[in-house]
């Protein structure tokens, strides 16, 4: 197989439609069934299953799609590392976010750049359902994370920033009358859950009763800061969050209530212990030189 006919198989073998497949590859549609038929020739086997309905891969099809997957991902970071190579970069550094303010941490970002031109920062989203699960498969290199995290296998670097905590409400919620609000009056109404782990942890976050004692209920699984918006502007639940989302995600339906008796939360670099190096290292340098951000920034 030529690359450009490993890529259109394994384009549709994703997109499972041939005129998308087309679509995604900035190719004609007649092009891409040429190098299917041309492909199941070479192999004497059907590799799709398509009528008028559906398009699905035969099993010779999904086991194709399997060993050419890693192979071709493998190929596609050797060129991309050639290509850093040859505009003087030697690595790359991906840091997963939870929070939404990447941009308050940009001073970070940018002494981090100018102190190692050699290497790339990228900054990427990552959802707290899958944060941890991210961090060990390697999507991410480092993780932006509220605290407290005691986990064996994970290093704890230095805080970035410690914020106050909001409620998000939706406007026509009754909460939504007050200018502010305390754990005791928010444990009448449902909260969100989360189904990630470790449960110390998103205990943390939303607290499971309050300090007198009374059990916060959790309702519906949610696995990111935006199903948790939607469960509170259509549903009526509560939803807990550090204060720079009444910053980032302003909506007409949602309104951010400061909680009183709830301590700032702190959110710091964590990475793999294993899979520390000289990239990481310096970020977390970076980030003690600088110090966590002031209180409310």
């Amino acid at each position: 197989m030529e690359l450009r006919d490993i890529e259109i198989f394994l384009t549709l073998a994703d997109e499972l439609h041939f005129g998308r497949t087309a679509a995604r590859l900035c190719l004609s549609p007649a092009r891409v069934t040429q190098a299917i038929q041309k492909q199941e020739r070479q192999i004497g086997a059907p590799l799709f299953e398509r009528n008028n309905r559906a398009v699905r891969l035969t099993p010779v099809g999904r086991q194709l799609r399997d060993d050419l997957q890693p192979l071709y991902a493998g190929l596609q970071d050797s060129v991309q590392r050639a290509r850093m190579a040859g505009q003087g970069i030697t690595g790359t550094l991906r840091i997963g976010m939870m929070p939404l303010n990447a941009y308050d941490l940009r001073h970070y970002w940018e002494v981090f750049r100018h102190r190692h031109p050699q290497w790339r920062l990228r900054i990427q989203s990552t959802q707290f359902s899958d944060a941890f699960a991210a961090l060990r498969r390697g999507d991410v290199d480092v993780l932006v994370s509220w605290l407290p995290l005691d986990e064996p296998d994970l290093t704890v670097g230095p805080i970035l920033f410690a914020e106050p905590r909001v409620l998000a409400v939706a406007t026509d919620h009754e909460l939504a009358l007050h200018t502010s609000v305390s754990l005791e009056m928010v444990a009448d109404f449902q909260h969100p859950h989360a189904d990630t782990g470790p449960d110390y942890w998103y205990d943390a976050y939303a607290p499971r009763q309050t300090r007198r004692g009374r059990p916060i209920e959790r309702g519906p699984v949610v696995r990111d800061a935006e199903e948790a918006i939607t469960f509170a502007s259509m549903s009526g639940l509560v939803v807990l969050f550090p204060a720079h989302m009444s910053r980032y995600w302003v909506r007409p339906d949602i309104a951010y209530l400061p909680v009183t008796d709830m301590g700032p939360l702190p959110y710091a670099l964590v990475w793999r212990s294993e899979t520390e190096n000289e990239l990481v290292r310096a970020l977390a340098a970076v980030v003690r030189d600088l110090g966590p951000l002031p209180s409310g920034d």
